[in-house]
């Protein structure tokens, strides 16, 4: 049986949304530990763009729905994005 084909989730930089919330979202979203949430939230805002993880395309658009759903209720502009593997 065939692998599914994988996608990856990238975060976007965007000046506004504070750099602890998209720590958070990395250790809730994605489950990463606190230093690998750090590493990416830094990297998105000097490099514009961070990968979050690579999924099956139901798992990465399910978590990019989350993002954007905290992003909305918190108030911020945050967005994610899904691009191949």
């Amino acid at each position: 049986m065939k692998e599914p084909p994988l996608f990856k989730v990238l975060l976007l930089n965007d000046n506004y949304t504070p750099m602890e919330f998209v720590t958070d979202i990395l250790e809730q979203v994605f489950r990463k530990t606190h230093s690998e949430a750090t590493q990416i939230m830094l990297h998105v805002h000097s490099r514009g763009s961070g990968l979050c993880g690579t999924y099956p395309h139901a798992i990465a658009e399910s978590k990019i729905d989350l993002v954007h759903s905290r992003a909305r209720t918190e108030g911020h502009p945050l967005k994610a994005i899904i691009e191949s593997a």
